[in-house]
């Protein structure tokens, strides 16, 4: 399929995008079918596809309610295509190539470097294995901590709805997917501190990057061996990554001190802070109606859910290192300094430029989109903005407007959602072909800017 593509001329981001669209179509046929759903239950091709494109985007916006449309076939099918979203086309074709043992040859590489945002051609492979395993095992002990904790606490009637429930939830929150099958997200386990850790390690473990978690086994692995190390990669988005998750949770105590959290205990008030800035990283699932936060929070979340996950992760926005290497940029500029320096290596130039032109685009598509919606609907603009913010994040947190969102309104949220998984870079570079070398300049001039 791949040569017959080539054929058309299609560069890897384009053939990567026919196939994301190809699997939006799968996942609609699939949520088509009648054993997908509950008797009784009718919803517009419309809502079909927004379902499908929140689940292979893994975002989490629902405009129908999980819990009352799915039937349990329905459930494992939904379940099969967060998973397929969330581990990515690209590794899961790596591991179906290898079953069939087709050799995996440059095209086929040029297609993962594409998928998973590398910069080299090296290695993919093995990272692409990696992937698989270290997701897949994360996932099996989620469920078994949280099935069989749901059953010993009496969560739910019976072992074998816990252990469903423990699956869902432990896939759900590793693919940072944002869905649940409880009907409320995880408000139920608002006082369960238990489960809230659970579930924050495992979306930061989906958020984080694939190849921190590689770099990280292997160090374990070879903790011992001379010359060890971590990569600049794992180093700037580990400290970043974190460093917006400590902010987050901060920023909510702080704003919330005298407002959400003016009569809840101190515990109470870190668990909700701490978990909704987790959550904002990609996750989508909640432990209260967000909602309920002042204004100034809900500003706060939007700029999270904006920058949104690591690159090579299951997240979308515009990642935690294009942030990162515009603050660096930023203080590197302010300091006269025309290189930026950090962890003693110094960043590349085009790895600079594709951060502003990613931070730049991604601002022009969000703020269309907010302009879009506040024509086409009739909410405030504050859950307009926190929409979009979400939907470009893909972390599926909401207000509660998305099901009451207007044909165009649910159109402009898919185009987000798609966009945001993706990523930035991918929708550029649907619109040209391969580089092409420049054999000339023109004179060099100097502009009045700032």
């Amino acid at each position: 399929m791949i040569e017959r593509l080539k054929n058309y001329n299609l560069s890897p981001a384009q053939i990567i995008v026919l196939f994301y669209v190809i699997a939006v179509i799968i996942s609609v046929c699939l949520l088509s079918l009648p054993i997908t759903v509950n008797p009784g239950v009718n919803w517009s091709f419309l809502d079909v596809l927004f379902t499908a494109v929140s689940a292979i985007s893994v975002t989490g916006l629902t405009v129908v309610s999980t819990a009352d449309t799915f039937s349990t076939p329905g459930v494992f099918i939904l379940l099969f295509i967060l998973q397929f979203g969330g581990i990515g086309i690209m590794t899961l074709g790596t591991f179906f190539w290898l079953i069939i043992g087709k050799k995996i040859g440059l095209k086929e590489r040029r297609l993962i470097r594409t998928d998973q945002n590398q910069s080299n051609l090296s290695g993919l492979v093995n990272l692409m294995k990696h992937i698989l395993i270290i997701i897949l095992a994360i996932e099996l002990v989620g469920t078994i901590i949280l099935g069989t904790y749901f059953h010993f606490l009496d969560y739910f009637p019976t072992w074998q709805e816990s252990f469903i429930q423990g699956l869902f939830a432990s896939v759900s929150a590793t693919t940072n997917a944002g869905f649940d099958i409880t009907g409320s997200s995880l408000e139920p386990f608002a006082k369960d501190y238990f489960v809230q850790i659970v579930n924050v390690i495992l979306l930061t473990l989906g958020a984080i990057g694939f190849p921190v978690l590689v770099e990280l086994k292997d160090f374990i692995k070879n903790k011992n061996k001379f010359g060890t190390h971590f990569s600049l990669y794992t180093k700037l988005t580990t400290v970043t990554f974190f460093s917006l998750m400590i902010f987050g949770t901060i920023v909510i105590l702080l704003f919330e001190a005298n407002h959400f959290f003016a009569d809840k205990s101190w515990h109470e008030s870190f668990f909700y802070a701490f978990f909704q800035s987790s959550t904002t990283r990609n996750g989508g699932l909640a432990t209260m109606d967000v909602s309920l936060f002042s204004t100034s929070t809900l500003l706060a979340l939007c700029f999270l859910m904006f920058i949104g996950a690591s690159p090579s992760s299951v997240g979308g926005g515009i990642r935690t290192t294009t942030f990162a290497v515009i603050l660096l940029l930023i203080m590197s500029f302010a300091k006269g300094q025309k290189n930026i320096k950090v962890f003693r290596r110094e960043i590349h130039e085009d790895d600079i430029r594709k951060s502003v032109v990613v931070s730049f685009l991604a601002v022009v598509i969000c703020f269309s989109a907010i302009v879009i919606l506040t024509k086409t609907e009739p909410f405030s603009l504050m859950e307009i903005m926190f929409e979009v913010s979400s939907a470009f994040g893909t972390t599926g947190l909401s207000m509660g407007i998305t099901p009451e969102l207007s044909s165009i309104g649910k159109t402009v949220i898919i185009a987000l959602m798609f966009i945001g998984r993706i990523g930035i870079l991918s929708f550029i570079f649907i619109f040209h072909h391969e580089k092409t070398a420049v054999n000339y300049h023109y004179p060099k001039e100097k502009l009045i800017v700032g």
